[in-house]
């Protein structure tokens, strides 16, 4: 079969070397067309070169004269190396509407397209598919079907396919252990990792980074250093450097040992942005104020970028602080200097420093003017100001809206209460104590009674 050089785009003509342009015209034995195919698809650095190479595929009717898997595994490989992951199924879907099978090198291509679109039912349809094809339990294959249900919450799932798994390669149990450690099951990730070292296999830098980061969730420091002499040993840092000590500053800054956090950092040859985060956090998050200020400062002269979660980290110290100026500060940086517009976390750090200091209308104002929609957690952060400074009829307006939002919840009546017995307003307090006694949801009024009757 011949494949036309003149038709392929310029672009990939100036990529390719005339010495291989030669032989993509012919049957060449020792160069046959699989290969340069492949080569060709391989040099597509964006979208605009790939569409026309696979254009020119379909025209020559290539993939209907050759039914096999390859040439679909190098376009749906190219699409989802340039993350178009969309693509790439749609891709897969025509591949499977002719009648070709996937193959070993087909599922795992596919299952990542599917990791990054989310792509559940599509992925339990592949799953049929695979074992009808006996590639279930092929060992890149099982770990994308963990990953997949993992990733999408589903792990129950997950953990099915792990469990009957005739041979549990040290991927697989990785792929469980990330979908534990991403869904919050700290607890179940440290169980996880011992039925891994019963098993006789040797964790690796994947592993040590889940298991890792579980311990900081649970904040168990005593696990976290036994992990750290593990992770010594095993010289896993050889790798991923930077990633496994990102996660042991985590760690020991969520543990409270922002001292060993920081000798962790000093001994580390290079520092990204994660790296530098995750000690900005670790301050802030103990109230060390100025080392995370001062880390924040020293970050930006190393000419790292900082990026939302940074910003979050230095203006919770903001708070911590009561640095009211400089949290501002902070705030009007991220859109002035890097084009970062504040995130929800953003706007509740602020409410949440400006209610502590007392300016009340300012944090109402950020509400009010905020583009997205407050949550609780911003309502309960300006709440909490009105309840430190006695303001009633801001109160009951924030009341309200949280009652909006949470109405099984009796947290905002407590405080209400409070708010009311600071400014001697006891007639409202047995009101409502008496409604969440009786369990009944109080309606929160437009002024207060006593305020009513004066």
């Amino acid at each position: 079969m011949k494949i036309y050089t003149h038709q392929l785009p310029k672009r990939l003509h100036c990529a390719i070397p005339p010495q291989r342009l030669a032989h993509t015209t012919t049957n060449s034995p020792t160069s046959p067309p699989e290969q340069i195919i492949a080569t060709h698809f391989s040099n597509c650095t964006n979208l605009l070169d790939l569409k026309r190479l696979h254009a020119q595929i379909i025209r020559t009717r290539m993939l209907q004269r050759y039914p096999a898997p390859f040439h679909w595994n190098n376009i749906i490989r190219s699409y989802v190396r340039l993350n178009y992951s969309n693509v790439a199924l749609k891709t897969y879907i025509a591949m499977a509407r002719t009648g070709v099978l996937p193959d070993c090198y087909t599922v795992p291509i596919v299952l990542k397209a599917m990791c990054q679109c989310f792509a559940v039912q599509l992925g339990r349809q592949l799953h049929c598919v695979a074992v009808k094809v006996g590639l279930e339990s092929q060992e890149f294959c099982e770990t994308g079907f963990i990953s997949l249900y993992a990733k999408a919450g589903d792990l129950r799932d997950a953990r099915k396919v792990f469990d009957e798994s005739p041979e549990r390669k040290l991927g697989s149990w990785n792929a469980v252990i990330a979908g534990l450690a991403r869904g919050g099951h700290a607890k179940d990730v440290v169980v996880m990792f011992m039925e891994l070292m019963r098993s006789g296999l040797r964790p690796d830098d994947v592993t040590m980074v889940s298991v890792v980061s579980a311990c900081g969730s649970l904040g168990d420091l005593r696990l976290g250093v036994q992990l750290h002499k593990c992770v010594i040993e095993a010289k896993a840092l050889e790798k991923s450097d930077v990633l496994m000590s990102n996660s042991l500053i985590d760690m020991y800054g969520k543990c409270g040992r922002t001292d060993l956090a920081y000798k962790v950092f000093k001994g580390m040859a290079r520092h990204d942005v994660s790296t530098w985060t995750s000690l900005i956090m670790g301050f802030a998050m103990h109230g060390h104020v100025k080392d995370g200020i001062e880390c924040f400062r020293l970050m930006r002269e190393a000419g790292i970028r900082p990026n939302h979660i940074t910003f979050v980290g230095v203006l919770s110290a903001c708070v911590h602080g009561g640095l009211v100026e400089q949290g501002k500060h902070y705030f009007d940086m991220m859109k002035n200097d890097y084009g970062l517009m504040p995130l929800v976390q953003h706007y509740g750090v602020m409410v949440d420093l400006l209610g502590r200091a007392g300016l009340l209308k300012e944090a109402k104002e950020m509400v009010e003017t905020m583009p997205m929609k407050a949550n609780a957690v911003i309502w309960g952060a300006l709440m909490g100001g009105c309840e430190k400074y006695g303001c009633v009829e801001m109160g009951e307006w924030v009341a309200r809206h949280l009652q909006e939002l949470e109405p099984w919840s009796d947290g905002v009546y407590v405080v209400l209460s409070n708010i009311y017995a600071s400014s001697g307003m006891w007639e409202d307090v047995e009101r409502i104590r008496g409604m969440m006694k009786n369990k009944v949801v109080a309606k929160i009024p437009g002024c207060s009674l006593t305020t009513a009757s004066n």
